[in-house]
Protein backbone atom coordinates (compact mmCIF):
# COMPACT_ATOMS: atom_id res chain seq x y z
CA UNK A 1 0.00 0.00 0.00
CA UNK A 2 1.42 3.40 -0.92
CA UNK A 3 1.27 6.38 1.49
CA UNK A 4 -1.31 8.06 -0.91
CA UNK A 5 -3.99 5.87 -0.23
CA UNK A 6 -3.66 6.10 3.39
CA UNK A 7 -6.65 8.30 5.06
CA UNK A 8 -4.69 11.52 6.55
CA UNK A 9 -5.19 10.04 10.28
CA UNK A 10 -3.10 6.87 8.77
CA UNK A 11 -0.52 8.89 7.48
CA UNK A 12 -0.40 11.26 10.50
CA UNK A 13 -0.07 7.75 12.48
CA UNK A 14 2.78 6.74 10.34
CA UNK A 15 4.81 10.28 10.70
CA UNK A 16 4.27 9.77 14.52
CA UNK A 17 5.40 5.97 14.67
CA UNK A 18 9.19 5.37 15.66
CA UNK A 19 10.10 4.45 12.12
CA UNK A 20 12.52 7.15 10.31
CA UNK A 21 10.27 6.97 7.13
CA UNK A 22 8.16 8.62 5.97
CA UNK A 23 9.71 11.35 7.59
CA UNK A 24 10.10 14.95 6.78
CA UNK A 25 10.52 14.62 3.36
CA UNK A 26 7.00 12.76 2.41
CA UNK A 27 5.50 15.48 5.14
CA UNK A 28 6.84 18.40 3.17
CA UNK A 29 5.75 16.67 -0.48
CA UNK A 30 2.11 16.14 1.57
CA UNK A 31 1.86 19.84 2.31
CA UNK A 32 2.92 21.03 -0.95
CA UNK A 33 0.30 19.04 -2.73
CA UNK A 34 -2.28 20.38 0.30
CA UNK A 35 -1.12 24.08 -0.92
CA UNK A 36 -0.85 23.33 -4.61
CA UNK A 37 -4.87 21.85 -4.22
CA UNK A 38 -5.86 24.89 -1.68
CA UNK A 39 -4.70 27.41 -5.33
CA UNK A 40 -6.91 25.22 -7.44
CA UNK A 41 -9.63 25.57 -5.21
CA UNK A 42 -9.25 29.48 -5.25
CA UNK A 43 -9.20 29.52 -9.19
CA UNK A 44 -12.31 26.96 -9.49
CA UNK A 45 -14.36 29.37 -7.17
CA UNK A 46 -13.33 32.33 -9.39
CA UNK A 47 -13.39 30.86 -13.06
CA UNK A 48 -16.74 30.59 -14.54
CA UNK A 49 -18.37 32.90 -11.98
CA UNK A 50 -19.78 35.87 -13.76
CA UNK A 51 -18.34 38.88 -10.99
CA UNK A 52 -14.80 37.94 -12.11
CA UNK A 53 -15.09 37.43 -15.82
CA UNK A 54 -12.49 40.16 -16.02
CA UNK A 55 -9.65 38.11 -14.69
CA UNK A 56 -10.85 34.97 -15.82
CA UNK A 57 -7.91 35.23 -18.74
CA UNK A 58 -5.47 35.52 -15.93
CA UNK A 59 -6.07 32.63 -13.57
CA UNK A 60 -7.11 29.98 -16.74
CA UNK A 61 -3.97 29.50 -17.30
CA UNK A 62 -3.00 27.99 -13.40
CA UNK A 63 -5.59 25.79 -13.48
CA UNK A 64 -3.51 22.97 -15.51
CA UNK A 65 -0.09 24.12 -13.69
CA UNK A 66 -1.29 23.73 -10.59
CA UNK A 67 -3.41 20.11 -10.94
CA UNK A 68 0.00 18.90 -12.87
CA UNK A 69 2.10 20.32 -9.24
CA UNK A 70 -0.56 18.51 -6.89
CA UNK A 71 -0.45 15.37 -8.93
CA UNK A 72 3.20 15.40 -8.43
CA UNK A 73 3.68 15.99 -4.82
CA UNK A 74 1.57 13.49 -3.97
CA UNK A 75 3.49 10.92 -6.35
CA UNK A 76 6.56 13.04 -4.46
CA UNK A 77 4.94 11.27 -1.29
CA UNK A 78 5.75 7.73 -1.82
CA UNK A 79 8.87 8.71 -3.54
CA UNK A 80 10.37 10.32 -0.83
CA UNK A 81 9.96 7.56 1.43
CA UNK A 82 11.26 4.81 -1.54
CA UNK A 83 14.72 7.24 -1.51
CA UNK A 84 15.09 6.77 2.31
CA UNK A 85 14.62 2.88 1.83
CA UNK A 86 16.70 2.60 -1.12
CA UNK A 87 19.58 4.18 1.29
CA UNK A 88 18.57 1.81 4.21
CA UNK A 89 18.83 -1.52 1.62
CA UNK A 90 22.20 0.03 -0.57
CA UNK A 91 23.80 -0.10 3.73
CA UNK A 92 22.70 -3.55 4.48
CA UNK A 93 24.59 -5.05 1.30
CA UNK A 94 27.44 -7.54 2.11
CA UNK A 95 30.86 -6.13 2.24
CA UNK A 96 32.86 -9.25 3.22
CA UNK A 97 35.13 -8.90 -0.12
CA UNK A 98 36.50 -6.17 -2.39
CA UNK A 99 33.46 -6.79 -4.79
CA UNK A 100 31.17 -6.67 -2.44
CA UNK A 101 32.36 -3.32 -0.97
CA UNK A 102 32.71 -1.51 -4.70
CA UNK A 103 29.37 -2.88 -5.68
CA UNK A 104 28.19 -1.78 -2.25
CA UNK A 105 29.53 1.87 -2.37
CA UNK A 106 27.96 2.44 -6.11
CA UNK A 107 24.63 1.60 -4.36
CA UNK A 108 25.00 3.75 -1.57
CA UNK A 109 26.13 6.42 -3.77
CA UNK A 110 23.36 6.13 -6.48
CA UNK A 111 21.11 5.80 -3.61
CA UNK A 112 22.45 9.28 -1.79
CA UNK A 113 22.04 11.03 -5.47
CA UNK A 114 18.45 9.69 -5.14
CA UNK A 115 17.72 10.74 -1.90
CA UNK A 116 19.02 14.33 -2.78
CA UNK A 117 17.20 14.29 -5.88
CA UNK A 118 13.92 14.01 -4.46
CA UNK A 119 13.57 16.64 -2.12
CA UNK A 120 14.94 18.52 -4.36
CA UNK A 121 12.10 17.78 -6.69
CA UNK A 122 9.73 18.62 -4.27
CA UNK A 123 11.02 22.07 -3.72
CA UNK A 124 10.81 22.47 -7.44
CA UNK A 125 6.90 21.71 -7.41
CA UNK A 126 6.14 23.22 -4.05
CA UNK A 127 7.47 26.30 -5.95
CA UNK A 128 5.98 26.11 -9.19
CA UNK A 129 2.77 26.57 -7.34
CA UNK A 130 3.58 29.03 -4.57
CA UNK A 131 4.69 31.16 -7.19
CA UNK A 132 0.81 31.16 -8.49
CA UNK A 133 -0.14 32.12 -5.14
CA UNK A 134 0.37 36.33 -5.31
CA UNK A 135 -2.10 36.16 -8.76
CA UNK A 136 -4.36 33.44 -7.31
CA UNK A 137 -4.17 35.86 -3.75
CA UNK A 138 -5.10 39.17 -5.99
CA UNK A 139 -7.17 37.99 -8.78
CA UNK A 140 -9.17 35.54 -6.57
CA UNK A 141 -12.26 35.23 -5.53
CA UNK A 142 -12.07 37.53 -2.13
CA UNK A 143 -14.23 35.16 -0.34
CA UNK A 144 -11.22 32.12 -0.39
CA UNK A 145 -8.47 35.14 0.55
CA UNK A 146 -7.66 33.11 3.49
CA UNK A 147 -7.59 29.85 1.73
CA UNK A 148 -4.81 31.69 -0.89
CA UNK A 149 -2.97 32.82 2.65
CA UNK A 150 -2.95 29.31 3.92
CA UNK A 151 -1.77 27.62 0.52
CA UNK A 152 1.26 29.97 0.41
CA UNK A 153 1.92 28.98 3.82
CA UNK A 154 1.80 25.54 3.40
CA UNK A 155 3.91 25.87 -0.29
CA UNK A 156 6.70 28.03 1.44
CA UNK A 157 6.29 25.38 3.95
CA UNK A 158 6.73 22.94 2.07
CA UNK A 159 9.62 24.32 -0.40
CA UNK A 160 11.70 24.90 2.85
CA UNK A 161 11.46 21.38 4.35
CA UNK A 162 12.66 19.99 1.20
CA UNK A 163 15.46 21.82 0.56
CA UNK A 164 16.51 21.18 4.39
CA UNK A 165 16.24 17.35 3.41
CA UNK A 166 18.63 18.12 0.66
CA UNK A 167 21.01 19.16 2.43
CA UNK A 168 21.15 16.80 5.26
CA UNK A 169 21.32 14.33 2.41
CA UNK A 170 24.15 16.41 0.77
CA UNK A 171 27.13 14.84 2.97
CA UNK A 172 26.36 11.61 0.62
CA UNK A 173 26.69 12.66 -2.64
CA UNK A 174 30.59 12.00 -3.54
CA UNK A 175 30.61 13.78 -6.71
CA UNK A 176 31.98 17.52 -5.78
CA UNK A 177 30.53 18.86 -8.91
CA UNK A 178 26.99 17.42 -8.27
CA UNK A 179 27.25 18.25 -4.85
CA UNK A 180 27.79 22.24 -5.86
CA UNK A 181 25.27 21.97 -8.15
CA UNK A 182 22.84 20.54 -5.27
CA UNK A 183 23.61 23.67 -3.28
CA UNK A 184 23.34 26.36 -5.62
CA UNK A 185 20.28 24.90 -7.01
CA UNK A 186 18.78 24.60 -3.14
CA UNK A 187 19.80 28.44 -2.52
CA UNK A 188 18.48 29.83 -5.64
CA UNK A 189 14.53 27.94 -5.04
CA UNK A 190 15.27 28.97 -1.74
CA UNK A 191 15.85 32.42 -2.60
CA UNK A 192 12.68 32.07 -5.50
CA UNK A 193 10.54 30.76 -2.72
CA UNK A 194 11.08 33.45 0.02
CA UNK A 195 10.27 35.99 -2.63
CA UNK A 196 7.29 34.61 -3.90
CA UNK A 197 5.90 34.11 -0.46
CA UNK A 198 6.98 37.44 0.51
CA UNK A 199 4.77 38.67 -2.45
CA UNK A 200 1.49 37.07 -0.75
CA UNK A 201 2.10 38.20 2.73
CA UNK A 202 2.11 41.79 1.58
CA UNK A 203 -1.12 41.20 0.03
CA UNK A 204 -2.10 39.40 3.02
CA UNK A 205 -1.42 42.08 5.24
CA UNK A 206 -3.26 44.19 3.12
CA UNK A 207 -6.33 42.33 4.17
CA UNK A 208 -5.73 42.22 7.20
CA UNK A 209 -4.76 38.15 7.18
CA UNK A 210 -1.61 38.30 7.80
CA UNK A 211 0.80 40.22 11.13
Amino acid sequence: MTLNALSIADFAGSLASDAPAPGGGSASAAAGAFGASLLEMVVGLTLGKEKYRAVWGDLEPLSDRLREARRKLLELVDEDTKAYDAVVAARRLPKETDTDKAERQRAIDAANVLATTVPMQTAFFAHESLKAAPLVFEKGNPNAASDAWVAALLLHGAALGALANVRINLPGVTDPELSRGFLEDAADLEKKAGAAFEKTRALARARGLAA
